[in-house]
């Protein structure tokens, strides 16, 4: 399972907000697939950590959902 908590907290850390997100090219409904912990593309992820001058770790974190039930 992809969760993206560590996006919200390394914006909250850069002081970056959704609003700049999508001043800077990031579109509502990418929001909106961040905010339900949906699929997004790599190209979005790369644009992401351009604007946030941070690496994929900080914006997901990946779980085995098999392994998260034991």
């Amino acid at each position: 399972m992809i969760d993206y908590s560590p996006l919200w907290q390394t914006m909250k850390t850069k002081g970056i907000s959704q609003y700049q997100l999508l001043n800077r090219g990031i579109e509502k409904s990418l929001l909106e697939r961040l905010r339900r912990n949906q699929n997004i593309t790599v190209l979005s992820i790369e644009r992401l950590c351009n604007i946030l001058e941070c690496t994929p770790n900080d914006i997901l974190t990946f779980s085995n959902e098999a392994e998260d039930k034991k």
